[in-house]
């Protein structure tokens, strides 16, 4: 079957034959309507999926993001039906999946949504963890507010942008298992990469747990990986990253209200009951945010590694309030750029991390509007307190390398959920 890769000038495989295929089996959406080939500079693995409605590496219309969040819902929704949906426990994979799961867990009206962290938080207890092999930052923890979150027999959705093998949810599966035990699985994907044998070894765990897994995704395919593809990618020249314009960028910090006793996302658990109180609060975030953008501006909104749902919603209030709006996060994850058109990753940020980890280098792509300059765009960055350092303003930090780009950069910065008050809040309700 021939490749089905978008565009003859496919960089990635013109000169990598690196490319996606088309199963015509599963899913419903082109896979290169959802992906496009790039390159990771990393060697467990040398190939990276870029999604086009994830909003991670792409700044994408928020609407667009909603709307594949809101179309696998709709397939889980279908597999479970509409009684298991909304009773079910939804979990996101970290870092890439965290707000695609909340979407998810939105669409479906479930019972809880959490996803896994890779952020180590002094004196928070972690329920438990699992290994990803072929990422960039391996470990996941799981630090819900209480096991009693999971110690019910609802079918739990495990939620992740991408499946290549099913490896690790099946590590998931295993350690949510042995926690609370569980008749029904369901993994839900924007696409599927998995082949034939990725398939029956899912199968086989799920004989051997005695429990069904069932897999929904967008798309599904195949990915040609050309021999020697990890060694070629390595002998690469260094990427250029950190552009510098003629004239410097301004930047600014607005403090954003966020109640103390509501999550701001995922990590510690958030539930069904918590969705009105969390949209009002979004509502008075993007309120507090919009006085101080350009309105004759369109304005990118990126959120900060695993915060990805809070500045989604932040940037669909201000793209209802009439600003043209993109979003996208930061990551982790070291991928290579290179400036051609038919390649996904044009312009990259490497800077150092703002959290404790300060050996840590992370990174920002793009961050340009479609079809304009690349500092036509206001940046609005979302960040929580723990981000909120000294390091992220230093010479090397984000802050730095964005405005020597000549982006004006607006900081929100909205107070960190607390595990332990938002415990004993939950405690005493």
């Amino acid at each position: 079957m021939p490749a089905t890769t978008a565009g003859a000038s496919a960089w990635a495989t013109e000169r990598f034959g690196l490319a996606l295929h088309e199963t015509g089996v599963g899913g419903r959406w082109p896979v290169t309507d959802l992906v496009q080939p790039g390159l990771r500079r990393n060697p467990r693995r040398a190939h990276l999926l870029v999604s086009t409605v994830l909003g991670k590496h792409l700044p994408t219309d928020p609407a667009r993001v909603r709307g594949a969040a809101d179309a696998l819902a709709d397939q889980v929704a279908v597999v479970l039906g509409p009684d298991a949906a909304t009773g079910a426990v939804v979990l996101g994979f970290a870092e890439t999946a965290t707000g695609l799961g909340h979407a998810v867990a939105a669409r479906l009206g479930a019972a809880c949504y959490l996803h896994s962290t890779r952020r180590h938080t002094a004196g928070v207890p972690v329920l438990g963890g699992f290994e990803e092999g072929h990422s960039h930052a391996t470990s996941h923890l799981l630090q819900p507010t209480s096991p009693a979150l999971f110690a019910n027999d609802a079918a739990l959705v495990l939620v992740d942008d991408e499946i290549s093998t099913g490896a690790t949810a099946v590590d998931a599966i295993r350690a949510l298992h042995a926690i609370a035990p569980r008749g029904r699985y369901v993994v839900a994907s924007l696409v599927d990469m998995c082949e034939a044998e990725h398939r029956a070894a899912v199968d086989a765990a799920a004989a051997e747990l005695g429990v069904r897994i069932d897999h929904v995704a967008l798309a599904v395919g195949r990915t040609e990986l050309p021999d020697g593809l990890t060694e070629r990618v390595t002998a690469l020249d260094a990427p250029v990253l950190n552009p510098i314009a003629d004239r410097r960028g301004a930047a600014m910090v607005v403090p954003v209200p966020w109640p103390a006793d509501l999550p701001d996302g995922g990590r510690y658990g958030i539930l069904r009951e918590d969705g009105d109180a969390f949209a009002a609060a979004t509502a008075v975030a993007a309120a507090t945010v919009a006085p101080v953008l350009d309105e004759g501006r369109p304005v990118i909104v990126i959120g900060h590694e695993e915060l990805m749902y809070l500045p989604l919603c932040i940037a669909e209030a201000l793209a209802e309030t009439g600003f043209a709006v993109r979003y996208q996060t930061t990551t982790r994850s070291p991928a290579y750029v290179h400036d051609d058109p038919g390649y996904p990753l044009r312009r990259g940020f490497e800077y150092c991390a703002p959290e404790p980890d300060l050996t840590a280098r992370r990174y920002l792509y793009n961050a340009a509007w479609p079809d304009a300059g690349s500092t036509a765009a206001q940046l609005l960055l979302v960040v929580d307190t723990p981000a909120d350092t000294s390091e992220l303003r230093a010479p090397g930090g984000l802050l730095d390398v964005l405005t020597a780009a000549g982006h004006d950069v607006t900081v929100a910065v909205v107070p960190a959920t607390d595990h332990h008050a938002l415990t004993a809040a939950r405690t005493h309700s």
